[in-house]
């Protein structure tokens, strides 16, 4: 098990769906969690109430992280509240379901904002005091995606490449300094975005179902209890495809 007991933790997009499992399981594992959301204030004072309901210290926090600016605000706020960042999982993301004639220059850079930049952004606001320390953990949360067709649209497939590829370009200038990066690519996952998009693709997958946020939440809590596991993307598939 992993111990994260006086380890402060920040996920983006934390109101619902693999978030919301991923703030939960590292608040049982002993972390204090900074719950962003950007809309879902509803949803995201839940999550906090159920962290507090296990014993540990949460805070929600509003933001619109494709906004540099907002990203700053958003680290001032959770570290006045519980202290310094040492765990971000970059969760915040967008699935615009459109058809490639359809797909506008407007879809395609909000996605790559929020799916991408937002990533950038946030590790680059964490590593400073993560570095300080000797010690830190990031995850992005990518996408089967990144190396399949997918179902959403290239616009969403660059995304999720593209935060495979921070990561690995982070993980190695940061090893030497005690912080590992890495990826978490789930595929069909039964959340509200997956099933109101593709609940007829149910049949692709091997296993016979989709998978869980709780298992997602799994695989995020043992790459951040591994130091030695750095710049890889870990694949939950059901057995549609292997690395």
């Amino acid at each position: 098990m992993t111990d994260l007991t006086g380890r402060i933790a920040l996920v983006t997009g934390a109101s619902r769906g693999i978030g919301r499992a991923v703030a939960i399981a590292l608040a049982q594992a002993g972390a204090d969690v900074a719950v962003n959301y950007r809309e879902r204030a509803t949803e995201a004072i839940e999550v906090v109430e159920t962290i507090h309901a296990l014993g540990r210290r949460a805070i929600a926090v509003p933001a619109d992280v494709s906004r540099g600016d907002a990203v700053s605000e958003m680290f001032r706020t959770a570290e006045h509240a519980l202290g310094l960042i040492d765990i971000l999982v970059n969760n915040a993301g967008i699935a615009i379901f459109h058809d490639i004639d359809a797909l506008t220059e407007e879809d395609f850079d909000h996605t790559i904002a929020v799916n991408l930049k937002s990533a950038f952004l946030c590790i680059r606001a964490a590593i400073p005091h993560m570095r300080e320390r000797g010690w830190g953990r990031i995850v992005n949360i990518s996408s089967g995606a990144a190396r399949g067709a997918g179902g959403i649209g290239p616009h969403y497939n660059a995304s999720k490449a593209g935060m495979e590829g921070l990561a690995r370009g982070y993980a190695a200038r940061l090893v030497k300094h005690g912080i590992t990066v890495n990826s978490v690519a789930p595929s069909l996952i039964a959340t509200d975005m997956v099933q109101a998009g593709l609940a007829a693709s149910l049949s692709r997958i091997p296993a016979g179902r989709f998978g869980t946020s709780e298992e997602v939440a799994q695989v995020v809590l043992m790459l951040v209890g591994n130091g030695y596991m750095t710049g890889q993307t870990v694949a939950l598939s059901g057995g549609m495809s292997f690395n």
